[in-house]
């Protein structure tokens, strides 16, 4: 019989909580390049070109420093061909958002080139092209796509092995390594493709399913969103609900002791005996008064009554119905807690009723919301803990009542909750904690250790309050 605490479902929340990470490194991200005035696509992808031309220099520098160190030479002509196609590159990724497609096919050409470039059993490494690949795979059309990769990796798989290491012998004579024969080409041709193939579709690849996991974290963000907003909408139906219920409640409460003042006044008139005209017109008045006061009332606190709900009508306030709360009669209170638990009994339930100490009136508010908290626990009981025993305790004390409403778990299948995850099942807790915030109750309502629920109301009263409205009733009556 829980109503569940709502949680507001992180951003991306994701298996393992790695959308929700990325996602706060995101935004830390951007907040810095915001500061620094990079807001805008074009500018980002600059600096990402500019850092990737930094680390392809320390590339260049290696690779030359290897070829040495293997015994290969380039000329002047090819190191300078291979340096400018390096650091072009990385250029490229300026407008990798902009022109996805365009950048990844220019920079497939200038590592096509720098194939030529190096001897046929090396290659250079490309974080350009990778980028440019993760790039159109996270942003182009599947087809689109498709078409790209497979145009670059047959260009690489069938131009590569023809220009591989045509341009890197000394003064431009072709490099020792050149296939010889139809094997030796093949298998050039063989690893070349498997390096197109690792290097252009596994980057698109990966490029495709972060993207598709930036949607599917977008999408259960914007869901969650809505659900938190309809249980929220929910709720504040639930509190305007319970609201009026409240107002109705006090409406009839007012009804019910005004009704016997203006008749206690009317006796009082009838019996002044004396032919004082002006005592005989003062109380006249005070009993004009107070139909004018309780007509006022169900005025304006009818207005708050669901549609076609009867509304008590206008008159003398005399005319009482015996089902309480009807047309000014006195709501439920704690008195009424029998009649609530054998209502329960005869439903099924195995229910017990305790009250301990010397029973008093409470004040009519207080003893309304006694009355509404032990309705709604054990309607909670019977709709999620089927089966389970409920225990109902009223304590009077001193200065204070005490209400616990308790019951074991379940022993019967509970209703189905078909409400998305994070959103709280029920609201009844929405109205309980309302109506004790307004008598300055305290109202606790949690599992306990035996797998339980309980709901405690600890409702502080003043007896002098308690025992003048019990009087102003009692007068009311004669």
């Amino acid at each position: 019989m829980t109503d569940d605490e709502l949680r507001a479902p992180g951003a991306g929340d994701g298996p393992g909580g790695v959308d929700a990470a990325a996602s706060r490194m995101t935004a830390r991200m951007d907040a810095v390049l915001n500061r620094v005035g990079l807001r805008s696509v074009l500018a980002r992808d600059c600096l990402l070109a500019v850092l990737v031309a930094l680390l392809t220099g320390v590339l260049v520098w290696t690779v030359t420093g290897f070829l040495a160190g293997e015994g290969y030479r380039l000329s002047p002509a090819a190191t300078t061909v291979f340096a400018v196609l390096m650091f072009a590159q990385p250029l490229m990724l300026c407008v990798r958002r902009r022109y996805p497609a365009l950048c990844l096919v220019a920079v497939g050409v200038a590592h096509l080139g720098i194939t030529a470039v190096l001897p046929p059993n090396v290659n250079a490494p490309a974080p350009a092209a990778f980028i440019a690949a993760y790039t159109c795979g996270a942003l182009l059309a599947p087809r689109l796509l498709t078409g790209v990769l497979a145009s670059l990796v047959a260009l690489h798989g069938v131009a590569g092995p023809l220009v591989a290491g045509t341009l890197s012998g000394p003064a431009g004579e072709a490099a020792t390594g050149r296939p010889a024969g139809p094997m030796e080409y093949t298998v050039l041709a063989s690893g070349l493709l498997l390096m197109s193939l690792i290097l252009y579709v596994g980057a698109a690849l990966t490029g495709s399913y972060a993207a598709t996991r930036r949607r599917y974290a977008e999408l259960v963000r914007v869901r969650a969103g809505e659900a938190i907003q309809q249980h929220r909408e929910r709720a504040e139906g639930a509190i305007r609900a319970e609201r009026a219920r409240m107002a109705r409640e006090l409406h009839d409460i007012a009804a019910h002791h005004l009704s016997g003042m203006v008749v206690q006044l009317g006796a009082a008139e009838r019996l002044i005996g004396r032919d004082d005209q002006a005592a005989r017109e003062a109380v006249s008045w005070v009993r004009s008064q107070g139909r004018e006061t309780l007509d006022s009332l169900r005025l304006v606190v009818g207005a708050l009554r669901d549609p076609g709900e009867d509304r008590p009508a206008s008159g003398d306030g005399l005319a009482h119905s015996g089902a309480p709360g009807a047309r000014g009669a006195p709501v439920p209170g704690a008195a009424a807690l029998e009649r609530l638990v054998a209502a329960e009994r005869a439903l099924g339930g195995s229910i017990d009723l305790v009250r301990e100490g010397a029973a008093y009136d409470l004040p009519p508010v207080a003893d309304v919301t006694v009355y509404r908290v032990a309705q709604e626990a054990l309607s909670n009981a019977r709709e999620h803990a089927p089966g389970a025993p409920v225990r109902v305790a009223l304590h009077y004390r001193e200065s204070r009542v005490v209400l616990e409403v308790g019951n074991d778990a379940g022993t019967g299948r509970p209703k189905e909750n078909t409400k998305p995850p994070g959103v709280p099942r029920g609201l009844g807790l929405v109205g309980m904690k309302e109506r004790a915030q307004l008598v300055g109750a305290g109202l606790a309502a949690g599992p306990d250790a035996g797998g339980g629920w309980r709901v405690r109301l600890d409702l502080p009263v003043t007896r002098e309050t308690a025992a003048r409205d019990r009087s102003t009733d009692q007068e009311a009556a004669q």
